[in-house]
């Protein structure tokens, strides 16, 4: 822990600014300047990298990672052959000298002794499972949120990273942002009191989805695309993103974006595990195929009389306190409102008491789709990652705390299924007393893909 803070200290004093693809950011107290930069990582030490599922967000990462000088992507893996070609392409736009390789089977590449850590942008059902094997070949590894499918599999995904002695670190950008940290550090301070609440949301204007009959395409390779989830007849609609919305593959919006903001929201608070959880919604603005629901509201309660609670709205996009996502902590004297990395604190009558904008533009913070909230945190993120790697530390978004967000928004999806409140262990997070809810805490593998260490 001690060499993170003095690595993030480190990165507070940076004054000239740090280049993000070619976007200039900084000026203040929170850039990197190029010479800093090198000083903290150790640039000439390059760590080589597979970017395994490359479709969408694992092509836009593959490269950041090749603009890190200290960082190689040397070789791109993904079950769709169109999406290789795309993310090589990407990757020497970035200015890399030497070109990846290619690979369809993931396993491959686990095989391959060269390469130090891989980058995971899989479907949901792929993450714990991959992050395991990883562990397993002596890579590090950074996973995309969610880190697990189910709860269980969080849970075998720390223990090989703790067995393995690998680093991993989960997608959850905002650990690493500057501003957001320093917000943080003043609730924990006491800037609005003792902290009782954090509310959290997510908007959205999805449309229905209708999956239909189809054949496998030629440059599909579906049966190692579902991997370790069982087997389901290939369908029309379901590949590259509507697997969201399917419990065989997905985690629903609660893990797919809830994630980010909930994670957050327990940093805020200082909370692990509740001891409550419920949650209400449905499928409400379509009669469609989604078996996850568009509108849905997770409350979890805490030990010490803390809540934190989750709005979706998936087919709505009606904004809430302005923003389309966001983060508000309530406390006995006030509250804080953030988002991405810049945060407002208000007095109890709702005045503005003080705002600290990020020192990043927001359009790259947060990007117009809003497929990610922290696009322009990629690179402080991949930064730590490597840092985390180098020194033989827990990075900002550990896997221990990755499980322990994901963890809260799968309890939410559990009592949804179920129908009623959890009654759960602030320990483990385990569910108490209630047997249907117990068996959700794993899932059904497909024979012979089933994780251990």
């Amino acid at each position: 822990m001690e060499k993170r803070r003095n690595f993030i200290k480190k990165v507070a004093i940076g004054t000239a600014g740090l280049t993000f693809g070619g976007t200039v950011f900084g000026g203040t107290a929170f850039g990197f300047s190029a010479k800093s930069y090198n000083n903290i990582i150790g640039a000439n030490d390059r760590v080589r990298i597979a970017t395994i599922g490359v479709n969408g967000r694992g092509n836009s990462m593959s490269g950041t990672i090749a603009r890190q000088k200290n960082a190689e992507v040397s070789c791109v893996c993904d079950v769709d052959e169109r999406a290789i070609p795309k993310a090589i392409k990407t990757v020497m736009d970035a200015k890399q000298i030497n070109t990846p390789r290619s690979e369809k089977d993931c396993r491959k590449v686990l095989e391959d002794k060269s390469i130090d850590a891989i980058y995971i942008a899989t479907p949901d059902h792929w993450h714990s499972p991959l992050t395991i094997m990883g562990c397993q070949a002596g890579k590090h590894v950074y996973v995309e949120k969610p880190l697990s499918h189910s709860p269980r599999e969080g849970e075998i995904a720390i223990a090989a990273a703790r067995k393995y002695n690998r680093i991993v670190q989960m997608g959850a950008q905002r650990r690493s942002a500057p501003i957001l940290s320093q917000g943080i550090e003043q609730l924990h301070k006491g800037i609005i009191g003792r902290v009782y609440l954090a509310k959290t949301w997510y908007t959205n204007n999805r449309k229905a989805t209708f999956l239909k009959p189809g054949s496998i395409p030629s440059w599909l390779d579906y049966d190692l695309w579902q991997g370790p989830a069982p087997r389901v007849p290939f369908k029309d609609g379901l590949i590259h993103y509507n697997w969201h919305w399917f419990w065989n593959w997905g985690t629903g919006e609660a893990l797919n974006n809830g994630t980010h903001e909930v994670d957050v929201a327990r940093w805020g608070l200082g909370v692990d595990y509740p001891t409550r959880v419920s949650s209400v919604g449905g499928r409400y603005q379509f009669q469609d195929d989604w078996e996850t629901p568009d509108t849905q509201v997770i409350t979890m309660d805490y030990p010490g009389r803390v809540s934190l609670m989750w709005e979706n709205r998936s087919s709505n996009g009606r904004k809430i306190e302005g923003e389309e996502r966001g983060v508000i902590f309530y406390g006995e004297n006030g509250s804080l409102d953030t988002g991405g990395d810049e945060y407002k604190v208000y007095d109890l009558n709702g005045k503005l008491v003080s705002e600290v904008k990020s020192v990043m533009k927001e359009e790259n913070l947060q990007g117009r789709n809003t497929a990610s909230p922290s696009l322009g945190l990629d690179s402080l993120h991949v930064i730590d990652f490597l840092d985390a790697i180098r020194n033989n530390r827990r990075p900002n978004c550990d896997v221990e705390l990755g499980h322990k967000s994901c963890v809260a928004m799968q309890l939410g999806n559990i009592s949804w299924r179920l129908g009623r409140d959890l009654k759960i262990d602030p320990k483990n997070g385990h569910i108490i007393g209630d047997k249907e809810g117990q068996k959700l805490w794993g899932r059904e593998y497909e024979k012979g893909w089933e994780p251990k260490i």
